[in-house]
């Protein structure tokens, strides 16, 4: 692997896709929402690995909101996609559509932003290649990657508010009357 030389999305973007089975439901015929979690854990987790050329694993996974029901029958559409690099860790985002066998009525009904660090052979964190975003929803996304990784690390109580550098900003210059 080659920690230094930079990669486009495309070049680890993934698709993964699934056919909601019996056993994957609920007493409403309904995907169970782990069931759910844990092919969007499988389609990130893929797309990481293929951006950092190396074995990663889920350091977390941001707010999850089921949109829509995926029922018994329904085909779903995973597409996975690297956001951002950090030092050892990518930010992956995940949206899930759901249709038909025939492929008619797709609906989005699923997303979230994933985590995931590079290890290497040992399971020690490595240094991941860099994202080049080239679109403008790529480039949105890449922008706004540092804020949301704030907004995870005061959550997870590594970093407090005030040593915040992107989510300070945001309010500079608003101040209560």
């Amino acid at each position: 692997m080659s920690a230094t030389k930079p990669k486009r999305v495309s070049e680890s973007s993934t698709t993964m896709t699934e056919m909601v089975m019996p056993n994957d439901t609920n007493p409403m015929g309904n995907l169970m929402g782990g069931n759910l979690l844990r092919w969007m854990d499988i389609a990130s987790g893929i797309c990481a690995g293929k951006h950092c050329e190396a074995h990663v694993v889920t350091a977390s996974v941001d707010h999850v909101s089921f949109q829509k029901p995926i029922r018994l029958g329904d085909v779903i559409t995973l597409e996975a996609s690297v956001t951002r690099a950090f030092r050892t860790s990518v930010e992956v985002f995940v949206e899930v559509f759901a249709h038909d066998i025939k492929g008619g009525n797709p609906r989005r009904c699923n997303h979230a932003y994933y985590t995931f660090v590079g290890l290497d052979e040992d399971g020690h964190p490595i240094p991941v290649p860099a994202v080049i975003p080239l679109n403008e929803i790529e480039q949105q996304r890449y922008d706004s990657a540092p804020r949301r990784r704030e907004v995870r690390l005061i959550l997870s109580g590594r970093m407090k508010p005030e040593q915040s550098i992107e989510i300070r900003s945001l309010f500079e210059g608003i101040a209560p009357k």
